[in-house]
């Protein structure tokens, strides 16, 4: 295969929808290029995308799939990506290392939740998109209400380089208004016929053609100038309009293709090579010391690895790109995150699970090579003279739990490795042993990723498992302050046990005064702090603890002893068994034993003096609160804001967002462990939202008892 240079490559993600024909392009464009011979079809599970199991189980894609094709010279990487917000991890990587993104669309649905997940994720990260109209033959297909819907959601930018003289199953002629031609299928697809466009069908494209001309005349002074003096430009000159147009994302142009029948797929590969810009032609990278990255071949060589496919035959196949310089079979590289040395022994390309050997790949470039060392994805490696490092792909925030174990529990651990194996292919994934709610827990991205999960357990890996709703990790504090004594004293012949302690507890937060003068059942405690520690919890929040005995009541070798039994006491919450947090304890008098006292002595009356006055404190429970944001169809912002205010969510705010409403909310984390599912059944999988961590909040009253008499419970059992 020949080596191509960065001015020869051009990096494509291949975004939308679940059904609109992602995997069925792809088919299309490999057997344009010549890279298979024959055209898969899904249901028949024999196609370049989609090859895994579990693909094919549940027929939707999982995995994103790298592939190139040749092209007049030039090589395109394409990166097809699974259409579920559940996967977006694949589609955020993709998107990360291309330049130019293709968002897909259904002819008979037009613009649908993943087209607008999949955009707004493009403008995130500042790529150029291309909006392909899918399934022309489909009876329902209204290619002009989809343009119309387009225009309406994303603003004049969008501009149609292409459209149907007729949709429906007789559909096979497409009016191109940058060639100005009409192009025409025979059944079986492939090569158009060209032909001059007919009477009446001209005025029509006369006038998309002049709208062309001039978007893409505004992205270039001298096509601007030009337009203004003769209202038209050679087709040369569009072309590098447009491809400046759509590095700026200053234009959106539209295509028309009917994947399942090869139609439209030569000519979009045309667009693809003459126009969409090439790696050297995009924005650089910047690496983690905020340097710009040039795709220079003559550069020191650096690769970025972005995804890792597990198959069973080979093990691991590390997919990268070559950040700078070249590659080589049989070079040595530094992992600039791990410190190791790798070889790579083997280069490929890539289309799919088919991979071809090469020698040597440029800046610019896309391949994989298999059986490195230490290689995680998200990991540089660099030759010599080279220190980079790169972390620009940024997953989404998780948004489904689950607590998972195994049936058997001997191959708990057999489950942890499947599960980090399972991390390596996609990051999104989040495991947690969680100390606290001891649980394993799950995070992903909706209920279809956990179900996917599952089913990789039990099939590939041969475990059986259970999800579990996760434990909530509520949090205690207190609200007033109290005071409590205990006296620690044990005899069993010899050497006793002896320790007394009394102190005062009292809410805290940042910036409150040194403590003074307190009163408990008219008696007052003037307070001299002789030493003050504030310890950052691991769980969030603070714990201040102040020695202010006098006259040697304790001795100070004891603090450290009392302060570990408060802080064991502060993981086991009263209340509930929950961490504490936010509380300031004042030691202030107690007793010793010139014999009997010792640190254990002094741990335990701590732990018991802490527990009592926390009792007396006004203990409340605080539950984490997330901000949620919604995106929903307008049809359905009424069921989802009743949905939410069912589930204790707080209203803040209301916008439309590229014709779509955004609900943003507060709601509690306890209210969120089913949201995923029940959003997609009250919109028909139309709507999507993020959350993340927004502070813990006090439970009203009825929650707060009924936690409490849930764990009473729950101690009485075990007893």
């Amino acid at each position: 295969m020949k080596v191509y240079q960065t001015n020869e490559i051009k990096n494509i993600a291949l975004l939308g929808n679940d059904g609109a024909g992602k995997t069925t392009l792809t088919e299309a464009l490999l057997y344009e290029a010549g890279i298979i011979k024959r055209r898969g079809r899904v249901s028949q599970h024999n196609t370049v995308s989609d090859s895994f199991p579990v693909e094919h189980e549940y027929g939707y894609s999982v995995f994103s799939t790298v592939f190139h094709v040749e092209w007049n010279g030039k090589k395109l990487n394409i990166i097809d990506c699974p259409g579920s917000d559940d996967f977006a991890g694949a589609a955020i990587s993709a998107l990360s290392i291309t330049d130019t993104a293709i968002l897909l669309l259904k002819g008979a649905a037009g613009i649908e939740v993943g087209t607008q997940n999949h955009f707004r994720y493009a403008s995130q990260l500042n790529k150029p998109v291309i909006f392909l109209v899918n399934q022309l033959d489909d009876e329902n297909c209204d290619y002009d209400a989809i343009l119309e819907q387009l225009r309406s959601t994303y603003g004049q930018k969008v501009v149609p380089v292409q459209y149907p003289v007729k949709t429906g199953p007789d559909f096979n002629t497409i009016i191109d208004v940058l060639l100005m031609k009409k192009l025409t299928w025979k059944p079986e697809g492939g090569a158009p016929t060209i032909e001059d466009i007919p009477a009446d069908q001209i005025d029509k494209a006369t006038e998309l053609h002049a709208a062309l001309v001039e978007a893409a005349a505004e992205n270039d002074e001298a096509l601007m100038e030009k337009f203004f003096e003769e209202e038209a430009l050679t087709e040369d000159e569009m072309r590098e309009g447009i491809r400046k147009g759509l590095a700026a994302r200053g234009m959106f142009p539209v295509f028309c293709v009917c994947a399942t029948k090869d139609m439209g797929v030569r000519r979009l590969m045309e667009f693809l090579g003459n126009v969409v810009p090439f790696v050297d032609q995009m924005p650089p990278v910047q690496n983690t010391a905020g340097q710009d990255i040039l795709p220079k071949a003559d550069a020191p060589t650096s690769l970025f690895f972005f995804k890792t496919s597990i198959e069973s035959h080979i093990g691991q196949v590390q997919y990268f790109k070559v950040m700078s310089g070249k590659v080589h079979a049989g070079d040595d590289l530094t992992n600039a995150d791990r410190g190791s040395k790798e070889r790579i022994a083997q280069l490929f390309v890539c289309a799919g699970g088919n991979r071809f050997e090469v020698e040597e790949l440029v800046a610019g470039d896309i391949g994989c090579t298999v059986k490195l060392k230490d290689v995680k994805t998200g990991n540089t490696l660099n030759g010599k003279d080279c220190d980079n490092r790169f972390n620009f792909i940024k997953y989404p925030n998780t948004k489904y739990s689950r607590a998972i174990r195994a049936v058997n529990e001997s191959e708990t651990e057999k489950m942890m490795n499947a599960l980090q194996k399972m991390r390596e292919e996609d990051p999104t994934w989040q495991i947690e042993q969680s100390k606290e709610l001891k649980q394993i827990l799950v995070h992903g991205q909706g209920e279809f990723h956990l179900r996917t999960l599952k089913w990789r357990m039990e099939n590939n890996e041969k475990l059986q498992i259970i999800f579990d709703e996760p434990k909530v990790p509520y949090r205690e504090t207190i609200t007033k302050a109290a005071r409590a004594d205990y006296r620690h004293k044990k005899q069993s012949g010899g050497a006793g046990q002896f320790g007394e302690v009394h102190l005062i507890v009292e809410p805290y937060y940042d910036g409150m005064p040194d403590p003074d003068v307190y009163r408990f059942g008219g008696q007052e405690y003037r307070i001299n702090a002789k030493s003050s520690e504030v310890i950052d919890l691991e769980w969030g929040g603070k714990l201040v603890f102040i020695n202010s005995v006098v006259g040697g009541a304790i001795d100070a070798r004891f603090m450290p002893a009392i302060l570990k039994g408060v802080m064991q006491r502060m993981e086991q919450g009263p209340l509930t068994g929950c961490y504490a947090r936010d509380v300031r304890v004042i030691v202030y008098d107690g007793k010793m034993h010139p014999v009997d006292s010792n640190e254990l002595s002094f741990m335990l009356a701590g732990r018991q003096a802490f527990a009592q006055a926390f009792k007396e404190a006004g203990p409340k429970i605080l539950e984490p609160i997330y901000d949620v944001e919604v995106l929903t169809p307008s049809d359905k912002m009424g069921d989802c804001m009743s949905d939410l205010q069912g589930r204790r969510a707080m209203i803040q705010g209301m916008s439309s967002e590229n014709g779509y409403e955004k609900l943003i909310a507060k709601v509690p984390l306890k209210e969120m462990a089913s949201y995923s599912t029940s959003l997609s059944s009250i919109t028909g999988a139309r709507a999507t939202f993020s959350m993340s961590f927004s502070s813990y909040e006090l439970v009203p009253g009825d929650v707060q008892s009924k936690l409490i008499a849930e764990y009473q419970a729950s101690q009485a059992e075990e007893k």
